[in-house]
């Protein structure tokens, strides 16, 4: 009997300034642009699980906005925390009811959850946790939201890529707020 399941895809969504950076020099997003037509429910509803570095889950995978949040804001945030979660992490080894945490191996956990049936998997990040996905060809969609602002200093997209990357276009949207989304694949050449 032939096995016909589709291998789940890992896809990094980032926001990124013009510049190049995902955050600010002291760690901030202010300048990040969450508009409706961006369609950003839509993306979280082709995916079931989010991969995260420690430092980023311990900023955001537990967040719950603000009381004053407008409901797309907490609809989006329900969303995020409806997902399984997965914590890369050298330091916390225990897995606590929200997320359970991978310590090593990671190539070979990530194929494990890539061969799991299911939806598609974001990698949220942090920055060396993507430079680490990338360095072991683990990432097959690349979703960059190009924001229209500059700022000079900050966390750069990429850093320490140890091999070139020859990624397919398979989609540009611009929206009203300014941003550029750019989708490309990679096929592993």
């Amino acid at each position: 009997m032939s096995n016909n399941i589709k291998q789940r895809r890992i896809i990094l969504d980032l926001a990124v300034t013009l510049d190049g950076f995902i955050e600010g020099k002291n760690g901030e997003v202010d300048w990040c642009i969450m508009d409706p037509d961006m369609g950003f429910t839509n993306f979280l509803s082709q995916i079931d699980t989010i991969l995260y570095g420690r430092k980023s889950y311990d900023l955001w995978g537990q967040y719950i906005p603000k009381t004053k949040a407008s409901d797309t804001e907490k609809e989006i945030w329900d969303l995020v925390h409806s997902k399984a979660k997965y914590v890369f992490s050298r330091t916390q080894i225990e897995t606590d009811n929200q997320a359970i945490f991978i310590n090593g191996n990671i190539a070979e956990e990530v194929n494990k959850l890539k061969n799991k049936p299911g939806k598609d998997i974001w990698l949220y990040g942090g920055a060396s946790l993507i430079t680490t996905f990338i360095n072991l060809g683990l990432v097959d969609e690349f979703r960059l939201s190009i924001h229209p602002v500059i700022l000079g200093e900050g966390k750069p997209m990429f850093i320490d890529i140890k091999r070139r990357l020859n990624l397919k276009m398979v989609n540009t949207r611009t929206f009203s707020s300014g941003v550029v989304q750019l989708i490309y694949h990679w096929n592993g050449n």
